[in-house]
């Protein structure tokens, strides 16, 4: 467990939102209910291992791209992670750069057709450096800011809801009824729109939020 919260810190410091269970049965159920871009699934946990978790994920229909975590080096340990369905794995001890560069590349293949840096008229945010620019201006962004800013604009044009927000944004422990959600889209919307430029984040009150390269009046 010390090494997951020890990643989960890492990870959160480079603007992933993070969900950390101590157990293979509480692993299963988090994965049923929510839906995540990826999951870090150590071989050993107790309770249920990650083989099997990760073949249950696989039997019940769940794509999630999985990086498996282990001690073990023989060739057939690595064979029975693939086969249980896992897309990576990575032997302990580790380098942290090494988990985030291929959890990266994992987070890359379902959008295989979404490129690394995202054009939304003169909105281009830079995936790989985490950062973002507005025409010639950096915007300054904190680091729940730009997850925020990437999680709009990876789905620019579509109404982003609340509960997609708080999932992609926060981890398990955020309180969706919270005014959390108002209060970071405020200082977003401070940053990307200066005076003078068009708004590019439409609010649909009760619905959501979408960003758009020139929002259109309510």
């Amino acid at each position: 467990m010390l090494l997951a919260e020890s990643l989960a810190r890492g990870l959160r410091e480079l603007s992933f939102a993070v969900d950390v269970v101590g157990n293979g049965v509480d692993a299963n159920a988090q994965a049923s209910l929510n839906e995540y871009d990826a999951i870090v699934l150590d071989l050993t946990l107790p309770g249920r291992d990650g083989l099997a978790v990760c073949r249950e994920l696989r039997q019940r229909g769940i794509g999630v791209p999985v990086l498996m975590l282990t001690a073990r080096t023989a060739i057939d340990d690595k064979v029975s992670g693939f086969d249980a369905g896992a897309d990576d794995y990575l032997v302990k001890p580790f380098a942290f750069a090494e988990l985030v560069a291929r959890l990266r590349a994992l987070l890359r293949r379902p959008r295989a057709t979404i490129a690394d840096v995202l054009r939304i008229g003169d909105l281009e945010v830079d995936t790989r450096s985490q950062c973002a620019r507005r025409g010639p201006r950096e915007l300054p962004l904190t680091t729940r800011e730009y997850a925020l800013l990437e999680h709009l604009a990876r789905h620019a044009g579509a109404l982003v809801n609340r509960a997609s927000i708080s999932g992609h944004v926060w981890d398990d422990n955020h309180d969706p009824f919270s005014n959390n959600i108002e209060v970071l889209m405020a200082r977003l919307r401070r940053k990307l729109e200066a005076p003078g430029e068009a708004r590019m984040i439409e609010t649909r009150r009760g619905a959501g939020y979408r960003l758009v390269p020139r929002a259109t009046d309510a």
